[in-house]
This record gives structure tokens, C-alpha cells and sequence, in this order.
């Protein structure tokens, strides 16, 4: 191998007759002036005799070619691999051209690849081109990240890819991009698997409910499993977890109503002149009654209301009410009815999903034990618990690091990382959502306070923008979209070649923008050690529910054979017994009996007593 053509301080072309060049590989161009530089491998084409040699489409010009044919190579007849390498860092002139370019040894290469001790990082992967030198490695980075290649899993051959987690403190938040089938879910599944080995607390955000780590992934490496099942809870809202209405301030509510559906101004009004009036700290019952009986004396009036009262229409405790009627019209008797009703029908919403019916107690406890926490339910119900429980846990963290500094005593609430799927639901570029500003200060100021956001999504463009920005690691898997795409290239430092290869990477392959590492890696990430509970095939599933329930009828009527066609009402009566859930009538069972005779299960034959019969295969 050896450096062709016009060379610059930043990239070089390397040519070689026998070695194929692969995307991402590591090479050392042996220029002693310049202390042998490392490069990768950003681009590489292969020519043979068989093929005529154009170069209008490739990434070589002239000059390369007419390189080779001084250096001896016969264009015409020999097969001829080239590459073009990007130095990792930039020379303070021009490689030599000519000069020898040889694969570099482990150890020359261990400082810009490893960064972390498997036991101390997060083992996520092997990084793409490093085959050859990972068989010079040290022992403890062998056999940690095993890959999953089709339906089969491999050993890792490769260097392995290990997130140096203690650097969020600098580079605080990471970004999961990729389109449907790209391998980002994946990749996610593996980051919650490695912080919880380093029991970092966690919380994710589950709407697909996919995020559950009890199963093990099938055939995994002896000695490679592990058992989660004490490092992670699981809870629904409004089942297990909610909000405590005493707990909430008048900007809570209104974000939580407004979640339930948008709020206009006259609502807001409202919210902010009924809730917690004179500083007294509602529940739902009494903030919900307040709403109700307002609404009650709008529609009677004031003049009706004081009418009845005079007339003595009303006594005892319909009085009372009447009282407490006109007690609320003189004090917010401006406030709209229709704003009213609209939120007495989003507080009745959000109590229909249970979400008053629990507290964050469990979730607390939980992050303090340094665990993961999954938290699941319908995107919007989960739009609407985030924006309290962020809220609520990053003020807890930021009171206790405040009054540390301030030497002040305060009960510990440990660092933790946030994560969730479909980022761009919770923080949407162009409209408020209501986790989109709690979300937006965490990307900002969380680094101060330790509090660190991992968000997937499958579109970055309808992120936003300002939380994007501060996404320091990213994670690109396969896109497809232009505009994501830009987007990318915007946000990365992919380069051009990169940004191309993103419409066609297999599932689990990225390339990891990360100021850790101060460029970006080709990733394959590893297996993961648990799988999601929704792995089954559905196809698969059609097939084998059709047949359970084909084993169920022939249970049901194997006690009733032989069945003659003249007879058929009176085993229907015996056999729709036996059928929990399910009443056929006559066309129906002579619709399941000849599917069984089509699974070769029963016989159907002509009966010497007219008709048909159908009875056991022989």
C-alpha cells in the first residue's frame, strides 16, 4: 500500500494491488517528517481489467491515475483498490507521496479508540474497520461485545465501542436517530442495559411498552447473560403512579390541562383566578366542586339565584348552595362559561385515565436506589405525567445541588438520566407541547445539576431546535428523509461521504458524533442481552394463533365423533358446550369440520344412512 497522487494536509488516496480497503479501517501512513499519521478510510473503489476504467463518476481524478501508471501499476490489466483516507489529524503540510501506508498495531491506536475500561464505560459496540488490529488487544476488551449478524449471534471482531459515561458531566446529552427498522431502538435497549450495570438512575419514557428487561435474548454466549429483574421497575400511569393534586402549583395544572387538550386564554384565566385562591392549597375535590358550583350559578344567574333566596323558594341546605352560588358570582362572576365547561371536560379527561389516583413516591424511591425506572402509557397520557414528574424530579436535584453550594442542609436526590422514544412528541420544533419547556431547560442547565437526557426520534427535523443543539453525542442509524438528513449534516460532523452511506446502513450499524471522541465512528452496536416482549413475528403469531384455535375445536368434537350430516343440530348443541367464548351455528360447524378435514385431522365420507359423515382419520 502506498500514498497516489496529489496529497493535501487533511486527506491522501492510497492505492494497493492485493489489500481491499474497508469503509472506516484505520491506516498509518508512514511519513516520518510528519510522525506517521493515522487515517481512515472515508471512501474506497476498486478497479479490474474486466471493467472498462472510467473515472467521470469516481472520486479520483487525473492526477491519481497517472500516479499509478509512474508507480508501475498497469491500469489496464491489473486490479487495483483505492482508497481515500482522511487523516485523523490534520499534517502541517502535505503527506509524501509515494510513502508506504501499513495497518497500524493496537497499541498505536488504543488512546483515540478506547476511552473507557469495559467495566467502567458503557460497552455498546465494536467500532467498524478495527478487525485486524483488535487481535493485538488487551484481554479484557475480548469477548464483551458479541454481535447479532441476521438470526445469528457472533463473536465481536473488533475493537469495542465504550461510552466514556463519566464525560456527560462536559458533554452532557445524547441524541438516538434513526428511521423505522434502522436498529435505533436496539441501540437504546443496549445504552439502558449498560447504565443500569453502572446502577445509574434512570428514567424512561415507554409508549410503545417494548422497554422491559426480564426476557433474555436467545442464544447468548455462555457466561454472557445477565439478570436485570432487580435493576429496573416498571410502572403504568395511572395505574401505579400519578400526580398528587395537592402537590401542584397553578403553572403545573394549567401545563396539565393544556395537555389534555390546548388552553385558551379566557381557560388560563380561570385556571389562574380559582385554583389555590388566597394561598390555600386546593385537592381535586375541592378545586373540582369550585368549578362545578361556578358553573351551576352562571347558568341560574344572579338575579334568579337572589330571587329564590328572597322568596324563601329555598331552605336548609339547598339554601346554603344558593348562598355559596352568589358568594362565587360576586367574586368571579366575569370569568366565561364556556371556558368553564371546557375545563370541567379536560379535569374529568385526565381523572378518567386515573392520573389523580397515585403519586411519584414509587418513582423517587426507586431512583434513589439507583435503578431504572420505565413508564409507560398512551403518548399523550405520558406528554401530560412528564411535564409534572421532570419538573418535579429536576427541582428536586437542583434544590439539593443549590443548597449544597450554599452549605445548607437538604435531603439527597441523586444524579439521574432522563430517556425517552419519539422525542419529538415530548419537544416539538414550531408549537409548545407539555414536557417541551422543562425538557428545553434540562438541555441547557441540566449538565450544572447532573441531570442528562438520552431522546430518540425517527424524525430530528421536528425537533427542537434548541434541544438538538445541545445533544453532544448523536447516534445517526439509517434515514432515508432529505431533510432529516440535512438536519444531520447540520448537527454532525458526518462528512459528505458519511451523510450519502446514512439511506443504506444495515440495522444496528451508526455513526457516533461525539465531542468525547472529537470525531465521528462507524458503530455496530452489540447484541443486546434482553428482548423486548414484542419480538414475535406477527405473521408468525396469525399462524400460530389459527392453529390454537383449530387444536381447541378438535378437542371439542373428537368426543362427539362420528358426526352424520343428518344429525349435525344435535352434536352443535354438545360441541358450542365445549367452546368457551365461541356459538357457531349449523353453517359454521360444517365450515370448521372441513377445515379439519383439509388439516388431515378428521375423514369425510359418504353414510350408508344418507348424506355425509365425518369421523376419525384412519
Amino acid at each position: 500500500m502506498q500514498v497516489v497522487g496529489l496529497t493535501t494536509q487533511q486527506e491522501v488516496y492510497v492505492a494497493s494491488e492485493s489489500k481491499k480497503f474497508r469503509s472506516n479501517e484505520i491506516l498509518k501512513v508512514m511519513d516520518g517528517d510528519l510522525d506517521n499519521p493515522l487515517g481512515e478510510v472515508v471512501e474506497t473503489q476498486s478497479y479490474n481489467r474486466f471493467i472498462p476504467l472510467s473515472i467521470k463518476d469516481s472520486f479520483v481524478d487525473r492526477g491519481v491515475i497517472e500516479s499509478l501508471r509512474s508507480i508501475g501499476y498497469n491500469i489496464d490489466e491489473d486490479e487495483i483498490n483505492i482508497a481515500k483516507v482522511r487523516l485523523l489529524t490534520e499534517a502541517a503540510y502535505p503527506i509524501k507521496t509515494g510513502a508506504v501506508v501499513e495497518v497500524p498495531h493496537f497499541d498505536e491506536v488504543k488512546d483515540i479508540m478506547v476511552k473507557e475500561s469495559p467495566k467502567e464505560g458503557l460497552v455498546l459496540g465494536i467500532i467498524k474497520g478495527t478487525e485486524e488490529m483488535a487481535k493485538e488487544m488487551d484481554s479484557e476488551l475480548k469477548g464483551v461485545a458479541p454481535l447479532l449478524e441476521g438470526e445469528e449471534v457472533v463473536e465481536q471482531d473488533g475493537i469495542p465501542f465504550n461510552f466514556k459515561v463519566r464525560a456527560m458531566h462536559q458533554y452532557p446529552h445524547i441524541g438516538i436517530i434513526g428511521g423505522s427498522g434502522s436498529g435505533k431502538s436496539f441501540g437504546m435497549r443496549v445504552i439502558l442495559e449498560e447504565l443500569m450495570k453502572l446502577k445509574v438512575p434512570t428514567v424512561v419514557f415507554d409508549p410503545h411498552f417494548e422497554m422491559d428487561f426480564s426476557n433474555n435474548f436467545p442464544g447468548l454466549p455462555a457466561g454472557y447473560e445477565d439478570d436485570f429483574s432487580d435493576d429496573f421497575e416498571v410502572f403504568q400511569v395511572g395505574q401505579d403512579v400519578g400526580v398528587n393534586f395537592e402537590d401542584l402549583n397553578t403553572k403545573d395544572l394549567i401545563d396539565l390541562l393544556a395537555a389534555a387538550s390546548n388552553l385558551t386564554e379566557s381557560m388560563v384565566n380561570v385556571v389562574e383566578s380559582l385554583h389555590n385562591p388566597e394561598g390555600r392549597r386546593d385537592s381535586l375535590f375541592t378545586f373540582e366542586t369550585r368549578l362545578q358550583d361556578l358553573r351551576e350559578a352562571l347558568n341560574l344567574g344572579k338575579n334568579k339565584i337572589q330571587r329564590r333566596l328572597k322568596s324563601g323558594e329555598v331552605n336548609g341546605h339547598q339554601k346554603e348552595e344558593y348562598q355559596n352560588y352568589l358568594g362565587l358570582l360576586n367574586d368571579y362572576g366575569s370569568l366565561h362559561l364556556s371556558s368553564i365547561s371546557g375545563l370541567i371536560w379536560r379535569l374529568n379527561k385526565l381523572k378518567r385515565h386515573g392520573l389523580f389516583n397515585q403519586s411519584i413516591t414509587d418513582i423517587e424511591l426507586t431512583l434513589k436506589a439507583r435503578k431504572l425506572v420505565v413508564i409507560q402509557g398512551p403518548i399523550w397520557l405520558l406528554q401530560v405525567f412528564a411535564t409534572y414528574l421532570l419538573g418535579n424530579l429536576y427541582r428536586q436535584r437542583r434544590d439539593y445541588k443549590d443548597a449544597e453550594y450554599l452549605g445548607e442542609s437538604v435531603d439527597y436526590f441523586p444524579p439521574f438520566v432522563i430517556a425517552t422514544d419519539e422525542a419529538h412528541n415530548f419537544a416539538p420544533k414550531g408549537y409548545d407541547s407539555p414536557a417541551k419547556s422543562v425538557i428545553k431547560e434540562i438541555s441547557q442547565e441540566g449538565r450544572k445539576y447532573g441531570t442528562f437526557l438520552i431522546l430518540a426520534t425517527q424524525r430530528p427535523t421536528l425537533l427542537e431546535d434548541t434541544v438538538t443543539a445541545q445533544l453532544n453525542t448523536k447516534f445517526v442509524f439509517r434515514t432515508v428523509r432529505a431533510s432529516d438528513i440535512d438536519t444531520i449534516k447540520q448537527e454532525t460532523d458526518l462528512t459528505a461521504e458519511e451523510a450519502k452511506r446514512l439511506p443504506y446502513l444495515e440495522s444496528g450499524d451508526t455513526f457516533v458524533s461525539s465531542a468525547i471522541f472529537g470525531r465521528t465512528m462507524a458503530v455496530r452496536i452489540r447484541i443486546a442481552k434482553t428482548t423486548s416482549p414484542h419480538t414475535e413475528n406477527p405473521f408468525d403469531e396469525l399462524e400460530s394463533k389459527t392453529e390454537a384455535d383449530i387444536d381447541k375445536f378438535y378437542e371439542a368434537v373428537v368426543n362427539q365423533l362420528p358426526i352424520y350430516e343428518t344429525d349435525l343440530l344435535v352434536k352443535l348443541k354438545e360441541i358450542n358446550k365445549e367452546l368457551e367464548g365461541i356459538v357457531l351455528d349449523r353453517n359454521g360447524l360444517v365450515e370448521r369440520l372441513d377445515q379439519l378435514v383439509a388439516k388431515g385431522k378428521l375423514d369425510k365420507e359418504g353414510s350408508p344412512l344418507g348424506g355425509e359423515v365425518y369421523n376419525l382419520k384412519k
